[in-house]
This record gives structure tokens, sequence and C-alpha cells, in this order.
């Protein structure tokens, strides 16, 4: 079984800092690809940053220098670093990662954790 378990996130200023964590367990070792997603009230469930196991990044136009994904892989979790934060950067953030197995990939996702950025 895969547990995926996120926390940090909370309530900001525009202008201001947060932190989001993402930890994952269950009967795996590598994890090829750990990342971020969000989803506004009545909008699309939009990719924020993901990671791979190798180091490749990718980032979404919206948070291109303001964001910073990260990894630990002996600890088997991500990091999002969120700077300058805007109103519209509100939104419920959703962990995930991809598993690898028989050349096949299987997603996991966390319950998400809501980041409120106020004006």
């Amino acid at each position: 079984q895969v547990q995926v378990v996120e926390s940090g996130g909370g309530e900001v200023q525009a202008g201001g800092s947060l932190g989001l964590s993402c930890a994952a367990s269950g009967s795996f070792t590598n994890i090829y690809i750990m990342g971020w997603y969000r989803q506004a009230p009545g909008k699309q469930r939009d990719l924020v940053a993901s990671l791979t196991e190798a180091g490749s990044t990718n980032y979404a136009d919206f948070v291109k220098g303001r964001f910073t994904i990260s990894r630990d892989n002996a600890k088997k979790t991500v990091y999002l670093q969120m700077n300058s934060l805007k109103p519209e950067d509100t939104a419920v953030y959703y962990c995930f990662i991809t598993l690898r197995r028989l050349f096949r990939n299987y997603d996991y996702w966390g319950q998400g954790t809501q980041v409120t950025v106020s004006s």
C-alpha cells in the first residue's frame, strides 16, 4: 500500500512565502517522479512542478522564478518552496508520486493541502 501525505500550507499575505512537504511511504524503493498539482475552486487541476529521480525539473510558467521544487530520495519526500506568493496562487495543492513498475507508471496522490494568499 502506498501513502502520500502532505504537510504545510496555510494562509499568507501576498508577497509572502510558504513551504509544503510531502512524504511517501509503502512497499517500494525508488520514486520515478514527485511533484505538485493545484486546483482552485471551479478550475481544473494544473501541474505546478515536478522533479524526476534523475533531477529533471518541470515548472508551470505561472510559478517559474517564484517556486522551487526539491526532493530527498532517502526520505522519500518532496518539497515545494513558494515565494512571492500572489492571490491567484490560492488553491488546494496536491502532491503526487509516480512509481514505475514493470514498464508502467502508477500515480498516487495526497489528500491535498489548502494554500490561501490574501491581498
